[in-house]
């Protein structure tokens, strides 16, 4: 191996590494559920995590810059890094890779995209452009995370499609609970197109958490059917969720208004060992 190849090598461990930084300094719990995945698909699951990530960034964090302009370079960085097959960006360039080397179809970014715009141009949300944007937000994540786990198996990867959209919308739709109150009073963002029947009270409240309980229902039939290399990470994020649920729901509306709800360490090192315990035992 001569030395440009070395170093382009080292450049790749670089860029791998960055999507885990991400990917952990981010999301404590998405990062348990990645080291619960078979080591051989760790890394192209953070090089997903990472990228969505940054863009999240632009559009949530980034209020005292131009952000319009910031989701444009990095989008057109993206598809740049996509056609040459490189880039200066590590995360994108980890990216890149994982969307050539698992057949990721460029409509699910173009989707994601849409729905990044969509936050930079839209506070409120009627069924459509609600639908919409968790399409682009999240199900698309599903199915780029399903492409890895499914490493070319089309079949497999038609067969659990739906499953995968489910529980992709289910997370965000938690997400968007759990963090009602950042995306209120921080951002101006009204999600859920139920909350045009008058904010959010208990009922508006009952009716959303019945609408995620929806997409989680079939959910466990298609965890059980991913490859073994996948399927106890994935247990261990739909177990996590679950649970993140069923404690918003105790939570009344005003609460859920000022404060954003957690799962403590204690509480998720306890829902991990349990899910170990019924793995080991083969019940899943």
């Amino acid at each position: 191996m001569n030395i440009t190849n070395q170093n382009e090598q080292i450049y790749n461990r670089v860029a791998e590494l960055s999507s885990r930084a991400v990917t952990h300094k981010y999301s404590t719990s998405f990062s348990l559920s990645i080291y619960m995945l078979h080591q051989s698909i760790r890394n192209p699951i953070c090089a997903i995590y990472g990228f969505v990530r940054l863009a999240d960034e632009i559009v949530d964090t980034f209020l005292n810059h131009n952000r319009d302009k910031l989701l444009a370079d990095f989008k057109k960085d993206t598809y740049r890094a996509l056609e040459e097959g490189i880039s200066l960006n590590p995360v994108l360039h980890h990216f890149q890779d994982t969307v050539h080397r698992f057949n990721i179809d460029i409509e699910l970014i173009e989707a994601f995209f849409k729905s990044m715009e969509m936050d930079l141009e839209q506070q409120e949300h009627n069924r459509s452009s609600f639908d919409s944007y968790i399409y682009g937000s999240a199900e698309v994540v599903g199915l780029m995370c399903l492409r890895v786990f499914c490493d070319g198996n089309a079949e497999r990867y038609k067969e659990l499609k739906s499953y995968a959209v489910s529980l992709g919308a289910a997370f965000q739709k938690v997400n968007f609970l759990r963090d009602m109150k950042q995306d209120t009073l921080e951002l101006n963002r009204h999600y859920f197109p139920q909350l045009q029947l008058g904010g959010l009270n208990q009922r508006i409240k009952t009716m959303i958490e019945l609408e995620i309980e929806g997409d989680f229902s079939n959910v466990y039939q298609g965890i059980v059917r991913l490859p073994m290399k996948a399927r106890f990470g994935v247990y261990v994020a739909f177990v996590y969720y679950r649970y993140l649920l069923k404690k918003i729901k105790m939570v009344p509306p005003e609460e859920i208004k000022t404060t954003r709800i957690r799962v403590s360490n204690h509480m998720k090192c306890y829902l991990l060992f349990k899910a170990m315990v019924k793995h080991k035992l083969n019940w899943m």
